[in-house]
């Protein structure tokens, strides 16, 4: 591990004082792993009755828990079926200072790898529309697969520049979180690269571009609407700084007092040149030597209301109906497979891909879209193929035929590695759950599963 940059030192001893010892003492422990369930799928009770790892509660967060790193989470079967993403403890308090309900139209700016993405849309109870975009298309891909394992039945998933998506959608969304690129500070405790790359003028540099990015963020802010501003740095241009700039040029925007939970700091208003602005005391700062995670700073602001600015309603997407054929086969597998169908309503041919369309979802024709809604399957020429996202948003029950495993069960590891199971029953789509959570697909014939898992999930 490279040593921490020196400016990056002498700054945060002048900028701490007295809290600077134990700052810098935190760069000798562990980082801190965070485990969020997905409360899509069962609840946190639950899933503390069947965890296998020691948990600790994380103040600010229900669904959050620090578990220990020799735990190794991410190649646990629990995982792979999406029961829990693995999250910085306190990167989960931006989605809850978010606080998005269900119903409405949510915009995460800058989404991938899709941490704050899978928890909006768990604490929307999958209804309503969440956006996920970002900017990188191999970043989007994987914001995409995370969102598609946790089973999000509510997301669109854009790979646009914010610029585009302001022109676009205007001002349409209930909330829109920007989780800014930054300097990286935060990541200093576990990430080589981001202190090999920090320096002084990398700072200025994210700056001028988080003034950029908030600036477009505004325009997609709705009247009444909420915008979270967060980093994961310390350096006071790129959080206070960014956040004194844009209420200077946006004043129908004020900052939010938000709720505070232990180990919540507030702003530094005192550590910027910009005058009487006490209000960023209203900023929530999280620091490695105060609580779990390796640091975040969060601005919670809401649009004014002015009737003379509410916007039109946008133009919907309209679904694509099923032409003849693919409709017959698609139907056909629902009644060999399935005890549920999705609302005939929300259904759109994409191609050769079937989705099932959020609720109040703009029309997204002419930007660049990697998920239009649910993926269901893909449909091929007679036939119907289930998709990976169909399976883990579906219930065990909501298919006809599974094959239940339970956490003892090797093959468990088999089917996670890709393997052909013994598997007797009718031949078809079978579910393949463990502990009565969906993994994913399999198809049986003649009493052998072929694995339709992924293979970004299969663990050779």
């Amino acid at each position: 591990m490279p040593p921490l940059p020196p400016s990056f030192l002498s700054r945060m001893q002048q900028l701490l004082g007295d809290e600077y010892a134990a700052f810098l003492a935190s760069y000798d422990q562990p980082p801190d792993v965070g485990l969020r369930v997905n409360t899509s799928k069962l609840s946190r009770r639950e899933f503390q009755t069947i965890s296998p790892f020691d948990l600790k509660p994380i103040p600010w967060s229900e669904a959050g828990f620090v578990v220990p790193p020799e735990a190794r989470p991410g190649k646990h079967p629990y995982h792979a079926a999406g029961l829990y993403y693995l999250q910085d403890p306190s990167a989960m308090a931006v989605a809850e200072l978010l606080s998005p309900q269900p119903g409405e139209r949510v915009l995460d700016i800058a989404a991938a790898p899709g941490g704050k993405s899978t928890h909006i849309s768990a604490l929307m109870g999958g209804e309503g529309l969440l956006v996920a975009n970002d900017l990188h298309p191999r970043r989007a891909q994987v914001l995409a697969k995370n969102l598609e394992r946790w089973g999000a039945r509510n997301a669109v998933v854009l790979n646009e520049t914010p610029a585009r998506l302001a022109d676009h959608f205007g001002a349409c969304f209930d909330r829109v979180v920007v989780d800014a690129p930054c300097s990286g500070e935060g990541m200093f405790r576990k990430d080589p690269e981001a202190r090999a790359e920090w320096m002084p003028k990398l700072v200025k540099s994210c700056a001028l571009r988080q003034d950029v990015l908030l600036e477009d963020a505004a325009t997609l802010v709705r009247p009444g609407g909420v915008l979270v501003y967060a980093t994961c740095t310390f350096a006071p241009e790129e959080d206070e700084g960014a956040i004194a700039r844009f209420l200077l040029a946006h004043p129908r925007f004020e900052l939010v007092e938000p709720p505070r939970f232990p180990g919540f700091s507030p702003g530094r208003p005192d550590w910027i040149a910009e005058p009487g602005r006490a209000d960023l005391r209203r900023a929530v700062r999280l620091w490695p030597h105060k609580a779990p995670g390796e640091g975040h700073f969060i601005a919670l602001l809401r649009r004014s209301r002015a009737s003379s600015e509410m916007p039109e309603a946008p133009a919907p997407l309209l679904p694509i109906p099923l032409e003849p054929e693919p409709r017959q086969y698609f139907q056909q597998y629902c009644t060999d497979a399935l005890n549920w169908r999705p609302p005939e309503s929300r259904l759109s041919q994409m191609g050769f891909h079937l989705y099932q369309i959020p609720e109040a979802c703009p029309d997204l024709r002419g930007l660049k879209v990697i998920l239009w809604g649910w993926w269901l399957g893909a449909l091929k020429k007679n036939r119907f193929e289930p998709s990976h996202a169909l399976g883990m948003g579906l219930r065990a029950e909501d298919v006809r035929n599974t094959l239940p495993l339970t956490l003892d069960d090797p093959e468990v590891d088999s089917y996670l590695r890709g393997e052909v199971l013994s598997s007797s029953g009718a031949d078809g789509w079978v579910l393949v759950t463990v502990d009565g959570h969906p993994l994913g697909w399999g198809k049986r014939v003649q009493g052998r599963l072929k694995t339709h898992l992924p293979r970004w999930l299969r663990q050779f």
